[in-house]
């Protein structure tokens, strides 16, 4: 009995001892998530069946960060664009950066790249070219089922150019559809001195120019805004000036842009003569193949004012010079001096 009670003491001593360890380890562990921080608490995952395990892939080069960076690259580059000499272009396949090739396109339409030497590409669009060079790296065998992207950095063989009487004649990049107003625009617009006609030769049709008429005001016509592609030539040509210097009222360059002028015209145009011009004296001085470059034709403008002689027509570049009465002057010394006045009068533009 005194043994049964003793193992009985132990065995209750023994559940006390158990339940205050348990009490405290429980406490010291609540204590320990409680002064843990947040972020070093791990949530558990939960668990996957094995049809629910992925594979990680590759993505498909449509949807890499290097075809997205292409893409952008790409963004606002129409799509029937055709290379052409002198453009500067980067190919670029995906997955191979060691293959970016940034090269311009030869006189004859090639391009060099790596592996697969010389491909044409010249008058293809940019879709057209990337297949070929697809196809070049695939029959080739250097890449399997390769992606190109192609972006032309310079569009030198998509330019148009501009010459003739604008603010600033250059070559203009054209991309996309373009009118001929929009270029008269970006140069600048056409000068006080441009004629009313245009010449617009297209690369196709060199022989062929196309000639565009204008109005005074050009909002007058829109049907000569045509449309103007890459690789045409655009001239804007002076309107014909014609100069009346001398003993006039108003020494003039009279700029015709359309139709002609005669002498009469010309002189009305200036004021008249003034009483103390020599009419008898009058004279046109026109270039010439001539030996001294110019020549000198007498006008009866006396006769022609009493309708007494035929009007007679003027030619771009004509200086008509009435001198002043009482001078005597050397044909050498009369073109001399017909020169240099025109270098001092004004330009008005007449519409006869």
């Amino acid at each position: 009995m005194q043994f049964f009670r003793g193992w009985k003491e132990l065995g209750a001593g023994s559940i006390f001892l158990q339940t205050v360890l348990t009490f405290s380890l429980v406490t010291f562990g609540l204590a320990q998530e409680q002064s843990a921080p947040p972020e070093s608490r791990i949530p558990s995952l939960p668990q996957q069946t094995p049809d629910q395990m992925a594979v990680p892939q590759t993505p498909a080069p449509n949807e890499g960060d290097g075809d997205k960076g292409n893409k952008k690259k790409n963004e606002g580059q129409a799509i029937d664009i055709k290379l052409g000499s002198g453009d500067l272009v980067e190919v670029t396949v995906y997955g191979v950066p060691e293959l970016t090739t940034k090269a311009r396109v030869t006189n004859d339409g090639d391009l060099y790249l790596p592996l697969i030497d010389y491909v044409h590409v010249g008058d293809l669009t940019l879709e057209e070219a990337q297949k070929v060079i697809e196809k070049r790296l695939d029959d080739g065998g250097f890449v399997r089922n390769p992606h190109v992207t192609i972006f032309i950095s310079d569009y030198a063989s998509q330019g148009i150019t501009l010459l003739g009487a604008v603010g600033r004649p250059g070559i203009y990049p054209v991309l996309g559809d373009r009118r001929l107003f929009d270029l008269f625009s970006t140069a600048g617009g056409l000068t006080e001195r441009a004629s009313r006609t245009v010449s617009i030769t297209h690369r196709d049709q060199p022989d062929k120019p196309q000639i565009v008429q204008l109005a005074r005001n050009l909002t007058d016509a829109p049907e000569s805004n045509v449309p103007v592609h890459p690789g045409d030539t655009i001239e804007v040509q002076r309107a014909p000036i014609v100069y009346i210097v001398g003993d006039v009222g108003r020494p003039s360059g009279l700029l015709v842009d359309n139709g002609t002028l005669s002498v009469l015209q010309a002189v009305a145009l200036a004021g008249g003569p003034n009483r103390t011009a020599k009419l008898d004296g009058t004279r046109i001085i026109r270039k010439s193949n001539g030996p001294n470059g110019m020549t000198e034709t007498v006008v009866p403008l006396k006769k022609m004012l009493r309708a007494k002689a035929p009007d007679v027509q003027l030619q771009a570049d004509d200086i008509l010079f009435i001198p002043v009465s009482g001078t005597k002057m050397l044909t050498a010394r009369g073109i001399e001096t017909a020169l240099a006045l025109t270098s001092a009068v004004a330009i008005y533009s007449v519409h006869p």
